[in-house]
């Protein structure tokens, strides 16, 4: 079997608090903390993610550096330009309980398309273990992932609920984009 090894930039999107940060922790590190530190600037992890396409005999060995940068929206001017440059694909982190997260989205990816085009985007809906405090459904998430053009999956930094399942997902959709791999 042929081995690629291939790098690509995910960038984290959403507003504060919304669990970006927490995520990532959860996927490279798998911990999580709930104490609250809003991220200053911008932070990069790194994780490598492997996927097997035995009908091409090909694996392909995914250098994922991952950004996380402050959901401050007066911030996402001053940022923007050397944080989405070179994006390969995007996440973009709403939480449960928080309508104007899930809303602000749609902004948060004109900002990214207008920087660098179409790239895969998925929508994380974060905090899936708060559903008693849930502010919004399938239905208002559909709404808005077929606005942007994303799927999306329910997650849970704390639980740890679906974490690698969008780390994978939005891994095959750039290799898909980058590489025509399917």
């Amino acid at each position: 079997m042929e081995i690629k090894k291939v790098s690509s930039k995910i960038c984290f999107i959403g507003d504060g608090g919304v669990g970006k940060t927490s995520l990532i922790r959860r996927y490279v590190h798998d911990m999580f903390d709930d104490k609250y530190i809003t991220t200053i600037g911008t932070k990069v992890s790194r994780k490598e993610l492997i996927f097997d396409y035995p009908h091409r005999n090909v694996q392909v060995q995914l250098n994922a550096m991952i950004w996380d940068i402050m959901g401050q929206r007066a911030f996402r001017g001053l940022l923007k330009e050397a944080y989405f440059n070179g994006a390969n694909g995007i996440l973009g982190v709403c939480s449960l309980t928080d309508l104007d997260s899930l809303l602000s989205l749609v902004d948060w990816i004109n900002s990214v398309k207008a920087m660098v085009g179409d790239i895969p985007i998925m929508i994380l809906v974060n905090k899936s273990d708060l559903k008693e405090h849930s502010q919004f459904g399938d239905k208002e998430i559909q709404q808005i992932a077929t606005l942007i053009g994303a799927e999306f999956l329910y997650t849970s930094a704390k639980t740890g609920e679906n974490v690698p399942s969008a780390f994978d997902t939005i891994g095959k959709l750039m290799l898909k984009s980058q590489m025509n791999l399917t």
